[in-house]
């Protein structure tokens, strides 16, 4: 026990300073928002449109448009294109509340809104969610249970995973929703009591992701469900899943540091 003790006074305060201080330096391997320069593609090769897994990007007269919910980040398109005129940023915020939002063609990204001032005055200061993987690959989920770590500290924004859907506010799912899965997830939401929210991460859940168009899934929870926050990647970050978490409890102020409890 003493040794556990001298242990824990050797590593100190664990939790990081974010959203009282500097969200924690990303690696340079992260790919964030990506970068889209129009002026370097002003024929249109659409080198990167054919190169994209998951038919994410598109050309349209006037630019290029990337799907953020069906993109993977992966550097597919940044490699095939002989101008450079498409990269990836550092910046972590990708959440939204809208389906729409994700089309992304270099403007700034219109980032998830609170919840309505009803359901906000029920969650604001205390959210439980059940966390239901409806066929992922274990890469979404894994960056969700980060948040529970000492050092992301979720349960000190009031936001803690339980394990009924009975005891809880809202889903957050991930996967593409297989067959398998997809009464199940029904199920589930229909045992959360109402008002509830439902939170899609990753590309698969809101979109299929790499598995899209195949038969034995369903394209993501859009259709199914109705849909309250979109975190986009593969996976996401644990901090953009938690800045969409902050955006969607309206416990971010302007200038992205997060305010207090409401």
């Amino acid at each position: 026990m003493f040794q556990a003790i001298r242990e824990r006074l050797n590593q100190g305060h664990r939790t990081m300073a974010f959203p009282d201080g500097p969200a924690p330096a990303l690696p340079d391997r992260f790919r964030g928002l990506p970068i889209l320069d129009q002026s370097k593609c002003p024929g249109g090769c659409s080198e990167c449109v054919s190169a994209c897994p998951t038919d994410a990007i598109s050309q349209t007269a006037d630019a290029l448009q990337v799907d953020l919910g069906r993109c993977l980040f992966c550097t597919d398109c940044m490699e095939a294109c002989p101008e450079g005129a498409v990269g990836f940023s550092n910046s972590y915020p990708l959440a939204t509340s809208r389906r729409e939002d994700l089309i992304f063609s270099g403007r700034e990204l219109e980032l998830a809104k609170a919840l309505n001032a009803k359901t906000l005055k029920l969650f604001g200061r205390s959210l439980k969610l059940r966390q239901v993987s409806a066929g992922g690959c274990n890469g979404c989920e894994s960056d969700v249970n980060v948040l529970n770590t000492v050092v992301f500290d979720l349960g000190r924004f009031g936001i803690k995973f339980v394990a009924s859907p009975r005891h809880a506010d809202g889903l957050l799912i991930t996967g593409p929703i297989t067959k398998n899965m997809r009464l199940a997830l029904e199920k589930t939401y229909a045992a959360v009591a109402t008002p509830k929210i439902v939170i899609a991460v990753g590309a698969c859940a809101i979109s299929g992701g790499p598995f899209a168009g195949l038969p034995d899934q369903s394209g993501g929870v859009e259709g199914i469900l109705p849909i309250d926050l979109y975190v986009p990647g593969c996976p996401p970050h644990p901090m953009t899943i938690l800045d969409g978490l902050l955006r969607l409890l309206d416990r971010l102020g302007s200038h992205g540091a997060a305010s207090s409890p409401k």
